[in-house]
């Protein structure tokens, strides 16, 4: 392995800088907190070993953050960049490794530039706060294997539970520290380091799993909403190789087209090492399952492009008109992102804004807020999760009280579950909803018809009802 400072320093340079841009970039960010980042932002507020749909580490960062700095989407979304910054480093580190101060400085270079780092470092989400953990334990692991001790297993055990607590999806870093083991002799661990790693991965984890344990399964039981065909009764109805063919496709604007090109040639090509791919091909193959059974989301196997990132750039090293397109590509995609989040009016010849998901959400809240006070003020109730997040976020600080529709069954999002309309609530409430509400045999006349044009809600025919709150409590 090189001396630290011959990769280091260059990477460093690369790095601080792309992450300084992005976070002056952000500052000009015109866009509101969207439903997921606002749910985060108030678990933030309250610190516990786990929340309804997440395990708890985005909350903690957000929280910690926020605490010191303040509530602004700013703070919210700043430890995102930071995080892949910190990530480009680590796995820097780990070609350092195995190939070299050259290697280390092209795959924290383009690391720092791939097209789901420039999301990730614009809307905050479990995936940039798993990243660098993850990334830890593939180093860690990667020392283990070349003659790391009893320290390093452990260090990799804590990474890896360190990155569960992050998301769930940490656990494909088991199964391709059993894959590479089962395929490769030369990646192969002593038992003892072996139990080492268990243990302090289920030491860091633990607090999470007795969480749930203690809360009736509430993250599992979401997860397994996430993946709807384990409550099917018939999941083999609904196979469709035109959904995988779209997730995969999707992978190549996930990870950039000639990265991911240079990853199928790594994988196909005799005399590449190919002892990292069993961190990659897990995830690929599982949420490539779950396409074939119903629908995956395209960024379910970011964890793949940890390692990737390392074994595409053997690959780009050497051809460097692939390398120097593929940093030209991915790098107009990382200006391209934080530009259009400064002018998220934006339609480039659309009938909607680009970003219309984006916006809109604070304004609307604004609107609520206004109309509870001029009728009372009134509590406010509400069955959209996403109108509920914003409610909280942006109408923390308002002093009116906010309320879910209760759930009949198992509470399907956060506010049903934390703050239910119950039966102990009286009066008259603001009830905020598209479709008329019935009470008493009668359907009410809106006392407010909210302005939702060009925004997250156009469309929706969003209004405010002022009703009694026994019409919506359980009885």
């Amino acid at each position: 392995m090189p001396d630290t400072e011959t990769w280091l320093r260059p990477s460093l340079g690369i790095v601080a800088g792309v992450t300084l841009l992005r976070l002056g970039l952000l500052a000009f960010d015109r866009t509101d907190l969207f439903v997921d980042e606002s749910q985060y932002w108030l678990w933030g507020q309250d610190f516990a070993f786990g929340y309804y749909s997440k395990p708890p580490l985005i909350a903690w960062v957000i929280g910690a953050v926020t605490a010191v700095f303040g509530d602004a989407p700013f703070w919210v979304r700043a430890p995102g960049a930071v995080f892949h910054g910190g990530t480009a480093l680590i796995l820097g580190a780990l070609a350092a490794r195995m190939q070299g101060a050259q290697a280390a400085v092209w795959v924290a270079a383009a690391y720092v530039t791939l097209p789901f780092v420039a999301v990730g470092s614009l809307l905050i989400s479990t995936d940039t706060i798993m990243a660098p953990f993850f990334a830890a334990a593939l180093y860690f692991h990667r020392r283990l294997v070349t003659g790391g001790g009893m320290g390093t297993a452990l260090l990799c055990g804590a990474m890896a539970g360190v990155a569960f607590l992050a998301k769930y999806a940490a656990i494909y870093f088991l199964g391709g520290v059993a894959l590479a083991a089962f395929i490769y002799p030369a990646m192969r661990i002593a038992p003892r380091h072996v139990l080492a790693l268990l243990v302090a991965f289920g030491a860091v984890m633990a607090p999470n799993i007795l969480w749930n344990l203690n809360n009736d399964l509430t993250t599992v039981s979401h997860t397994m909403d996430n993946v709807g065909w384990l409550r099917s009764d018939n999941p083999l109805s609904q196979l469709s190789l035109m959904r995988v063919a779209e997730f995969l496709a999707s992978q190549f604007a996930v990870f950039g087209p000639i990265m991911g090109i240079a990853l199928i040639i790594a994988a196909v090509r005799r005399g590449t090492d190919k002892t990292l791919f069993p961190f990659i091909l897990p995830a690929l193959m599982i949420v490539s399952g779950q396409a074939l059974l119903e629908k995956a989301y395209a960024n379910w196997a970011v964890s793949a492009y940890f390692a990737g990132t390392v074994v595409a750039m053997a690959v780009l090293m050497a051809r460097p008109r692939l390398l120097r397109a593929s940093l030209v590509i991915n790098g107009l995609v990382c200006v391209a992102l934080p530009l259009l989040t400064m002018f998220p009016q934006a339609s480039l010849g659309r009938d909607a804004p680009l970003l219309k998901r984006y916006l809109g959400r604070a304004d609307l809240t604004r609107q609520i807020t206004a109309a509870s006070k001029s009728l009372g003020p009134v509590p406010i109730v509400a069955v959209s999760r996403d109108v509920l997040a914003d409610l909280f976020y942006t109408g923390a600080h308002s002093g009116l009280t906010f309320l879910s529709v209760p759930a009949t069954g198992r509470a399907l999002n956060h506010y049903a579950q934390t703050y239910p309309l119950s039966a102990a609530n009286v009066g008259q409430v603001l009830f905020v909803t598209s479709i008329p509400p019935v009470c008493d045999g009668a359907i009410p006349a809106p006392v407010i018809q909210f302005n939702t044009v060009g925004g997250a809600y156009d469309g929706d025919g969003l209004a405010g009802y002022m009703i009694e709150a026994s019409c919506l409590a359980p009885r």
